[in-house]
């Protein structure tokens, strides 16, 4: 059924050559989930991720299957021997949730899923701001999950390169997962799902991939009235006006906020970016996962970020403290702003009424300009990648495959995204769903409506049109509910325009893996942490000097090899291009 690569290879291939044209979302370049704001450096998960539409050569006919869709009907037999299927679950350390891997849904899922089939399920808890260490640990202990998933393709591809995934045929996935596997025929995933001729991948679905209206930058919108704004602030001028004089009133300390920086997507600059971008540079420095010291882009984000500090509007602890306490902080009323996913049960939005029973939010329009442009980093136009430990059984890994198939019926994502109807939500006239707010009884759901177990297939739950979607993703029990969902809507709606105007930027996407990422993204990520942190708080007039001292620095820690790799695969036309 498989076969299994346990070698390093120097360089691995997405399966053919690449579409050059089909770059996804934008015009010139690509971006990420948010435009950054000033008073919070924002590090998407998200997000996170990165690539662009390709199509592939015909690999291996063996591995390949044909793009003609397949029955849907499938039958299982249980195995005849237990089989254990060990799934990764994010476990984000977000309070009031329940314990990733032992609560009703996984309960549900072994009652439902697992007896039926005599297979045990279990779920594997992954660190969400260090992925990749914790898969690294489980590899080298030999206790790799049956799947291994993560949104940024360059991590799977290290996997694949590092010997953790097996191949696969897709042609026997089909004929166990029908379901899923018509879905990607129907979505054009499959060149995705090859490198260098053989099959590692399966993808699940990610709606509205280029519009990211789900992450949500809240703002103190009372605060503003209050020194004299009736709008947001739309310019970097204007918000650091806003912020000194709310700072005046006594109204806030350090309006700023902050948070400390963790893991990959720190720093992303793509509003920083002069557009249209010189493509060699997109190519050299676009990605978001390793960031990009030494590029002006970045000199310009750092630069706004030293200004801040140095005036008092980003708070003087922002290293130490966690999202956690940036959190708790905003509830509290010692922050301006708090930037989040939007589910239906936000507890940090709830205490922060409970505490300031006068407050009044807003959502941060999209189109702020608080750097160059507002363009933003748009996702994948697929999203969890999922791949297949090279330490599982054929078995194991068969289990696995009948676990997608099976969380892709409709009945079962549906009851594990929304819950039990008159505990976790209720039908509106129109018949579709609405979460019940604050819910708290025997049937609470994990992290944004189960998210990170149904992510393996379908990236987010979409219900009605958008109007109906945001209701269906936001609390509808707070005090301006009404008012912050239109608000999100038109946000949804100014994104698409912009998308269509090249701002929904996508990272350069390579064909090859590149060494010198592999072996330097986790000691440079490290090492950025340190260098952006004495550059935020240095002296204003010892910042240029300081930068040009820390550029050094991080390309003498293998940056220049990166970015010089980097370069090479894209004249070598290893890469995807900018779109015309």
């Amino acid at each position: 059924m498989r076969k299994t690569i346990l070698r390093r290879t120097a360089s691995v291939a997405l399966a053919g050559v690449m579409a050059m044209g089909m770059l996804a979302g934008c015009g010139n370049n690509a971006s990420t989930t948010e435009a950054p704001t000033d008073n919070e450096t924002q590090a998407q998960e998200t997000s996170a991720e990165t690539e662009e539409a390709q199509e592939t050569e015909a690999g291996d006919e063996e591995s390949q299957a044909s793009a003609e869709t397949v029955s849907t009907a499938v039958e299982w037999e249980p195995f005849a021997e237990n089989v254990t299927l060990q799934i990764p679950v994010y476990d984000r350390g977000e309070a009031g949730v329940p314990n990733v891997k032992d609560n009703y849904w996984t309960h549900w899922v072994q009652d439902n899923f697992g007896t039926p089939y005599n297979i045990t399920v279990e779920y594997v808890p992954i660190t969400r701001t260090d992925v990749m260490t914790s898969y690294s640990l489980l590899a080298s202990s030999h206790t790799l999950p049956t799947m291994l998933m993560e949104y940024d393709y360059p991590k799977v591809a290290q996997w694949a390169n590092d010997g953790y995934l097996t191949t696969f045929d897709m042609e026997e996935f089909a004929s166990v997962a029908p379901t899923y596997y018509n879905r990607m025929v129907s979505l054009d995933q499959l060149p995705y799902t090859t490198m260098n001729g053989d099959t590692y991948f399966v993808l699940a679905e990610r709606p509205d991939w280029n519009t990211g209206y789900a992450y949500q930058t809240f703002v103190r919108m009372d605060w503003l009235e209050e020194v004299g704004y009736d709008h947001v602030p739309a310019t970097r001028e204007e918000y650091v006006d806003a912020m000194t004089k709310i700072m005046e009133a006594g109204l806030c300390e350090h309006p700023g906020g902050g948070v400390k920086l963790t893991g990959v997507g720190s720093d992303q600059n793509y509003a920083y970016r002069t557009l249209p971008t010189d493509e060699t540079e997109w190519a050299m420095y676009g990605d978001y996962n390793i960031p990009s010291l030494g590029w002006e882009p970045n000199y310009r984000l750092l630069k706004n970020m030293n200004e801040d500090y140095n005036a008092g509007i980003l708070d003087p602890e922002y290293y130490i403290t966690d999202d956690a306490t940036a959190q708790a902080n905003f509830a509290s009323g010692k922050s301006y702003s708090y930037t989040h996913y939007i589910a239906a049960d936000l507890p940090f939005l709830t205490s922060f009424y409970e505490n300031n029973p006068d407050g009044k939010l807003a959502i941060q329009p999209t189109d702020v300009v608080y750097g160059e442009t507002c363009a933003w980093r748009s996702d994948n136009p697929f999203g969890m990648a999922i791949g297949f430990s090279a330490q599982a059984s054929e078995d194991e890994i068969k289990a696995a495959w009948m676990y997608l198939e099976w969380m892709s019926q409709e009945e079962n994502l549906f009851t594990m995204q929304w819950g039990i109807e008159g505990e976790n939500y209720t039908l509106n006239e129109e018949g579709l769903p609405v979460s019940v707010p604050d819910y708290e009884g025997d049937y609470k759901q994990g992290y944004s409506n189960n998210k990170d177990y149904t992510a393996c297939v379908k990236e987010g739950r979409v219900v009605g049109d958008i109007q109906q979607r945001v209701e269906a993703q936001f609390p509808m029990n707070l005090p301006q509910s009404d008012e912050l969902v239109a608000q999100i809507v038109d946000y949804y709606n100014k994104r698409l325009e912009l998308a269509e105007e090249g701002y929904a930027i996508t990272d350069c996407m390579f064909s090859v893996v590149l060494d010198a990422e592999t072996d330097y993204s986790t000691v440079l990520t490290e090492k950025y942490i340190e260098l952006r942190d004495n550059l935020t708080m240095c002296p204003v007039e010892d910042f240029d000097a300081m930068y040009e001292e820390a550029k050094q620095e991080y390309l003498d820690e293998g940056y220049q090899e990166v970015i010089d790799e980097r370069r090479e695969a894209f004249e070598a036309g290893n890469s995807t291009r900018m779109s015309e």
